[in-house]
């Protein structure tokens, strides 16, 4: 399941220390649909996602219907 979390619509980010850490991919993307950003922009995302899955504890997900994965690329 983690593997895929990034990649998830529910995905809000992950629990880093005492801060909750926004997904960065959602807002790459929302970036790319204003025409800004790119590629580049949503592999700094996901590198940087990388890097609070290693320091952080959990990961915060708001699948309260238990929806369960739904690709953050298809919306």
């Amino acid at each position: 399941m983690y593997s895929k979390c990034a990649f998830c619509v529910h995905c809000e980010g992950v629990v880093v220390g005492r801060r909750e850490m926004p997904n960065p991919q959602k807002k790459a993307i929302a970036d790319m649909r204003f025409g800004g950003g790119g590629d580049e922009g949503l592999q700094n995302a996901q590198m940087t996602f990388n890097l609070f899955i290693r320091d952080g504890s959990a990961l915060l997900c708001n699948d309260d219907k238990n929806e369960g994965f739904q690709s953050l690329y298809s919306y």
